[in-house]
Order: structure tokens, then sequence, then C-alpha cells
């Protein structure tokens, strides 16, 4: 670790942050779910080209059932469903929430219902409590966190060290010291790439920076800028509401996390993140 700070307390109980303080991940656990599946195609229990109803059965949205067909767990990882995002709640998980709109693929927006239902699908396909085997393939690093279900959301809960153990998982292409943990370098490299043509900036629900064009959430037409101009192009993200991210920049060995209160009202606040990394780069200039 070469810096640490915390600061403040817990709105909620009025506790001082610190390194054993456990905070949510809001969004930015969205990458723990995308290592999870790869672990779960990596031993054979899935494969992200599965129909996502091979797992949670006909009739998991209200879609026609030639259009539902075409939904596969890769689209789901890349917010690329075709589900309706004009609903009430895009946290809704029943079938009635989950609406046609367009072909599987030829959409992104980022709707939490898709990918929240990728639990289920990790679940009945290993037979496995999503935390059980959260634990059991994480352990290894030493993460301690948990899955706690709010209303139609599962947010992970951990501390600060825990969100660096992942962002340094993730730094080393899935290695933990001698333990290769995800040994699918092929389902590693496209977690962390683009994962369709319409969000350049969207991996397998991983934010990439260095790209010429984003779609930013609660959008549908993309913008000619990049994710973060002021940080490093190699950047990848793990971004969450109220500005949880897990930062790795592979050229610079380096993991950088925040955790904490909303600095905005945004679903992810991309321009807070700009200017954390304005300041970073001070920093690392002196």
């Amino acid at each position: 670790i070469v810096m640490e700070k915390y600061w403040g307390k817990n709105i909620a109980n009025n506790q001082d942050f610190d390194k054993d303080k456990i905070w949510y991940w809001a969004s930015a656990g969205k990458t723990i779910t995308s290592f999870l599946v790869g672990m779960a195609q990596q031993e054979g229990h899935l494969s992200i080209e599965d129909k996502t109803s091979k797992f949670l059965g006909e009739r998991w949205t209200t879609a026609p059932l030639a259009e539902e067909n075409l939904i596969r767990i890769r689209h789901q990882l890349s917010m690329t469903t075709g589900l309706d995002y004009d609903s009430v709640n895009l946290n809704c998980t029943d079938s009635l929430c989950l609406r046609y709109k367009k072909r599987a693929g030829t959409q992104w927006y980022y709707h939490n219902a898709p990918y929240t239902l990728l639990s289920k699908v990790v679940e009945n396909a290993t037979g496995q409590g999503y935390n059980e085997y959260t634990s059991e393939k994480l352990s290894t690093i030493g993460m301690k966190g948990q899955w706690i279900k709010g209303d139609s959301n599962n947010v992970y809960w951990s501390t600060a060290r825990d969100a660096a153990r992942f962002g340094l998982l993730m730094m080393n292409k899935g290695r933990w010291d001698i333990t290769s943990i995800m040994r699918d370098s092929d389902y590693f490299g496209d977690m962390i790439n683009e994962s369709q043509n319409i969000n350049k900036s969207y991996g397998y629900l991983w934010w990439l920076n260095g790209k010429e064009s984003i779609v930013y959430p609660g959008f549908t037409s993309s913008i000619s800028t990049s994710l973060a101009p002021s940080a490093p192009a190699d950047l990848y993200a793990a971004m969450g509401k109220n500005g949880q991210f897990v930062d790795v920049v592979p050229s610079e060995d380096l993991v950088v996390i925040r955790m904490g209160e909303a600095p905005d009202n945004s679903l992810v606040p991309v321009l807070f993140h700009d200017e954390m990394w304005k300041k970073l780069q001070a920093i690392r200039k002196k």
C-alpha cells in the first residue's frame, strides 16, 4: 500500500471510517459478478453463449419467446439484452418488468435488472448460494465481503482493503501470488475490452478508458470522449453509485480505491471520477 487514508463518519451510524469498516460497492460490485461468471464458465457450469432461459426458465421476461431465446448470458454481461429501459423501476427483476424493446445485441442501456439476475444464473448453474460461491472463489485472496439483498438489488459490502485485493487480482490477470485463479485468459481479456460496438467504453460490466466514445448510464447515445480523460488510457474501472471506484492501471502497476459518501446525485459520478484523477496525476508528478 503506497497511500491509505480514511476520514469522516458514516452518516448512518455515526462511526468513524477506518480500514476495518465495511461499505457498499453499489454498481462497482458488478465486476465481481463478471469475474464469477467467468469462473463458472471455466469450471464448465455454463457458457456465456448459453441462453439465459437455460438457467432462469422460459418466460423470465414478457418478451415474445423467440426474442427471449436470443438473450444470452453474454448480453447480460454487456448490457445489451434489448429489454425495455422505459420501465418505472429499472431494478425490478419480475418478468412483468422485463419487457421487449429491441432484439438482443442491438441496443446498449445501463439496465440493472438483467445484470442482477446473473446472480441467479450463477446459483442455478453451480448449485451453490451466491455468497457461498463468491467466498469459495475469492477467499484465496483474503476477501471477506458479503452480498446483501435490498429490494431487487444484490449489493456487495466489504472493506476498502478487500476492494484493493480484488483490484490486485485483476491487475495480475487473475493470479494471486503463485495461484492462478482465473485461467481462462480469453474470457479475462474479453472482460476488460470492448464487449460490443455500441458502447466502446464497456466490457463485461467493467468500464474502459482510452476509447473514442462512451455511452453514460441513463443515456442511449454515445458522445465523443473517454471515460476519464485525466487518467491513463489503459485504466479499467469498477464504478458504483455515490463514488465507489476500483481503478486498475496495468501500465503503472497501480490500483486505486475510493469508497465513501456521495459527491453528487448521478447514477455513476463520472465527472467526480475524472476530477479525482486530476488530483492523482498532480501527486504522481511530484
